[in-house]
């Protein structure tokens, strides 16, 4: 059996295992086999090989983590309307304490609601944008 034909191999099994996990990282390396599948055709020893799968998978992994990392994640469940019906209501907020917290009667209890990190806390009205345990996160309106 030729070297082009295992890492042919190697690369299928590889797309074979990422499809039971889930992960995207495995068809990275998968792309890097196929790359020294492509060195073995052109005629590559089996180190030169070995090193273009090597690198090529390797750039390919630390790629998509920095694309990843780069983009924008998902809003935290907590955050969306359809799974937390408070989010999006209104509420009044008279005074914050020092702590930055504020007490707020909402559904006819006291809650603790809570401004969003870097947003300076002033009276006035606020939308909320997340639970947080039992606190509010509120967004100035």
């Amino acid at each position: 059996m030729s070297d082009s034909t295992l890492w042919w191999l190697l690369a299928g099994s590889t797309v074979a295992l990422e499809l039971f996990t889930g992960t995207f990282y495995l068809l990275m390396l998968a792309v890097g086999m196929a790359a020294g599948a492509v060195a073995a055709h052109a005629g590559l020893g089996m180190v030169g090989q070995l090193l273009v799968a090597a690198i090529t998978g390797s750039a390919a992994v630390v790629a998509w983590y920095f694309i990843k990392k780069r983009r924008e994640s998902d809003p935290s469940v907590r955050a969306l309307r359809s799974v937390n019906l408070d989010v999006g209501e209104i509420l009044q907020i008279d005074e914050w304490n020092v702590d930055g917290t504020a007490s707020v009667k909402y559904r006819g209890a006291q809650w603790t609601a809570i401004h969003r990190p870097g947003n300076t806390p002033t009276p006035g009205s606020y939308r909320v944008a997340e639970l947080v345990g039992s606190r509010l996160l509120v967004d100035k309106v």
